[in-house]
């Protein structure tokens, strides 16, 4: 059965807002969203618009292609795709599920990987779902929705911009990741992957709404700076953004290693949060905010699977992690996870312990109540993080 083309309409002019929310979801994470703004908008030009349909127009039997871009996203600044990688791997996928999918998905809400899904969708002439796999972006590909709703996986396609192609089929998403890992390394640092998903396992498994949410982040941020209004005052009704620092980027440390670009960051406090720096954590995306002075960061503002995302004080312009520069004037932000993050299973998956800090999760909601409640008390030392992610 084929999806059917409810829903709405994305046009060319709707990719900007696109590209900003998913980088703001993208929690620095995803991939440069100019980079798939531009595939995207050259898709659009050459096929027409994408229509964006919700998960309740699947059926059990339907195909679903889902594509991403996986790597370090520093190296796909310099390696950048010129689109056909995306029909490489579409074209295996239909060869696997032995018929063409009926809807396109993305892995991610997040920077690039929200953008080529919207290119493959009007490449191929196919719906693209209002949804994807994590409500924001992770690092690894065993850190989806899909995963922790049991799915199992068919193989992974992978190709480079060479036309290299492997086939991938892991036991598990864990296998899939690892070996996809080892494998985008040899091929450059960064790939293009598809793989096909039962309609029945998306509908149940993918978080709905997040396209739609990406263009409303997009817009209200967009809609600020035409206003001339404070981002900071209006994004948090679009999804509940707490503000965690403003301040000047004073130091990046950023190195390229296994296929992902890790390293931290440090934001020194200015106006009321002058006297403290933040340290942000990062692995393609930022994964933990602290807090301290002189090199120690003892108070935890925000960690994964939480959002947290930078962004320009002035304009409200999402930074990715490899945009990060000494000098940048930002604000940081913590934005809630999706529910089913929070779940047992989602923390075994997403939680700060996974990527090797030695901290609890907390929800950032409920860290922002207990500093509201004790100010006075910001600088006790509650925590410590492993300092080598």
């Amino acid at each position: 059965m084929v999806v059917k083309p409810q829903g709405f309409r994305l046009e060319a002019s709707d990719l900007l807002d696109l590209a900003t929310g998913s980088a703001v979801l993208g929690t620095g994470g995803g991939g440069d969203p100019y980079i798939g703004r531009l595939v995207a908008a050259g898709a659009i030009a050459a096929h027409g618009p994408v229509t964006v349909v919700p998960l309740s127009t699947l059926s059990d039997d339907d195909v679903v292609v889902l594509v991403s871009m996986s790597g370090a996203p520093t190296v796909m600044v310099e390696k950048i795709p010129s689109g056909r990688e995306l029909d490489v791997v579409y074209r295996r996928v239909v060869e696997y599920a032995g018929r063409e999918p009926n809807a396109v998905l993305a892995v991610e809400i997040g920077g690039i990987n929200a953008l080529f899904p919207v290119a493959t969708a009007a490449r191929v002439g196919l719906p693209l779902l209002d949804a994807d796999g994590m409500g924001r972006a992770f690092p690894e590909f065993q850190i989806t929705s899909f995963n922790v709703g049991g799915v199992t996986f068919g193989p992974r396609f992978v190709t480079d911009e060479k036309g290299n192609v492997l086939r991938i089929e892991g036991i598990d998403a864990r296998w899939i990741e690892r070996i996809n890992r080892h494998a985008l390394v040899a091929m450059g640092g960064s790939v293009i992957t598809g793989l096909a998903l039962r309609g029945q396992d998306v509908r149940r498994t993918a978080i709905a709404g997040s396209i739609s949410l990406a263009l409303a982040i997009g817009r209200t941020l967009r809609r600020a700076r035409e206003e001339k209004q404070d981002w900071r005052a209006v994004l948090p009704g679009v999804c509940d953004a707490l503000p965690l620092c403003t301040g000047k980027v004073t130091a990046v440390l950023r190195r390229t290693t296994g296929g992902f670009a890790r390293g931290h960051a440090d934001v020194a406090g200015m106006g009321d949060d002058a006297g403290s720096t933040v340290r942000l954590e990062f692995q393609n995306e930022h994964l933990l905010a602290r807090r301290g002075h002189d090199a120690a960061y003892p108070e935890v503002l925000a960690s994964t699977p939480d959002l947290i995302a930078v962004l320009e004080t002035d304009t409200g312009t999402p930074i990715t992690t490899e945009a990060l520069r000494f000098g940048q004037r930002v604000t940081i932000v913590g934005i809630p996870c999706q529910p089913i993050w929070r779940t047992p299973r989602g923390l075994e998956l997403a939680g700060p312990r996974y990527f090797g800090f030695d901290v609890d999760y907390v929800p950032l909601e409920v860290r922002a109540e207990t500093r509201a409640r004790a100010p006075e008390h910001h600088d006790r030392r509650e925590e410590s993080a492993c300092p080598g992610i």
